[in-house]
């Protein structure tokens, strides 16, 4: 959870306080018109976002040098699964996950249409962009690296940050720092396409896994446990195989799909998952993952009525792989499946 959302209107007064003056308003961030694009800055990478929410996402990402587009997907990402219509139990709306009186002070009219809607996610990934910014100059004084330094004070507040010359000595804050900067690498394209994407030592441990499933019955919603009588569904197994070597995937595929970076077709090695999605320009469609074991196949549990198999990757419907790291897979958060908001507590340390 950041700042602007935790203990609702007490948090944003609480803002107030240690040092914002005045309000982002319609003009604050926007008025030069379109953030200008760096050639420098790293992009995303394909299909990670919806197509819907990239344009907006790769402009507000270039609004100053602290930010990304990688980043601020990273943060949208971890904050709502880019679900537009997300609410929380703490009264935190939208895609950026605002409170009404953070909201209120912070927001930014994202797409000029006069309004300053939490429910238009055009307007939220602006606001969540111009805050970071603000934040950014508060900190700006403060040593060290200034994306990092950004980052905590969005957690934990500017103050906090400048008190102690840097990331604060909170475990939660650091978390947070670690996790979003981790998390964007598998949003970021690589800056050499062709460069091959280094293989996870974990990734032969993970197929060995999976080949012991081979012919076990699918069951929906299975995880391999002893009551299920060790039956999966296709992320219930790959979720077991990773955890058999050490590393904690989430349980459903859309979020498995950001544990690492993104390589190509032609750069897929065994260990990889492979997704598959109902929209190939849409990540929130993923409906399937398989781990891949080379010659275009892979081990998965496709559906009710059939076993643990191998099947061919080449289908109309896959979107891509993911090369899971340890790194990544441990940034990825804990989500309430309801409304996908953050189930994890991370109330920050307002200061």
């Amino acid at each position: 959870m950041v700042l602007r959302k935790a203990r609702l209107a007490g948090a944003a007064t609480a803002v107030l306080a240690i040092g914002f003056v005045g309000v982002v308003t319609l003009g604050t961030y926007a008025a030069s018109g379109v953030p200008e694009r760096s050639s420098a800055r790293p992009g995303l990478s394909g299909k990670t976002v919806p197509a819907a929410y990239r344009a907006q996402i790769e402009k507000w990402g270039n609004l100053c040098p602290e930010i990304s587009a990688p980043m601020l997907a990273a943060q949208l990402y971890q904050e709502s699964g880019f679900d537009p219509r997300a609410k929380s139990a703490a009264d935190a709306m939208g895609m950026a996950q605002f409170i009404p009186a953070s909201w209120d002070a912070f927001s930014v009219d994202g797409d000029g249409d006069g309004k300053r809607d939490v429910w238009n996610p055009l307007d939220a990934i602006a606001s969540a962009a111009s805050y970071d910014c603000r934040l950014a100059k508060e900190v700006a004084n403060v040593p060290g690296d200034k994306q990092a330094n950004m980052l905590a004070a969005y957690n934990a507040g500017p103050g906090a940050v400048s008190r102690y010359r840097g990331i604060p000595p909170y475990k939660e804050t650091q978390g947070y720092v670690r996790s979003i900067q981790a998390l964007a690498k598998s949003f970021t394209a690589p800056a050499d396409p062709g460069a091959q994407l280094a293989l996870t030592q974990q990734a032969a441990g993970a197929i060995w896994f999976a080949q012991g499933k081979l012919g076990t019955d699918y069951l929906w919603g299975g995880t391999g446990q002893t009551w299920e009588d060790g039956r999966f569904d296709c992320s219930g197994l790959t979720k077991a195989a990773y955890e058999s070597v050490g590393i904690q995937l989430p349980r459903v595929a859309n979020d498995q799909w950001y544990a690492g970076p993104h390589p190509s077709r032609d750069q897929l090695r065994p260990g990889d998952l492979v997704f598959f999605a109902n929209d190939l320009e849409d990540p929130r469609t993923i409906h399937h993952v398989g781990i891949y074991v080379g010659g275009g196949y892979m081990i998965d549990a496709p559906h009710t009525g059939a076993k643990v198999r191998y099947d061919t990757i080449d289908q109309k419907d896959y979107i891509g792989a993911t090369r899971v790291t340890s790194d990544g897979a441990a940034a990825l958060p804990n989500r309430n499946p309801n409304d996908g908001t953050i189930t994890r507590s991370e109330a920050p340390k307002v200061s």
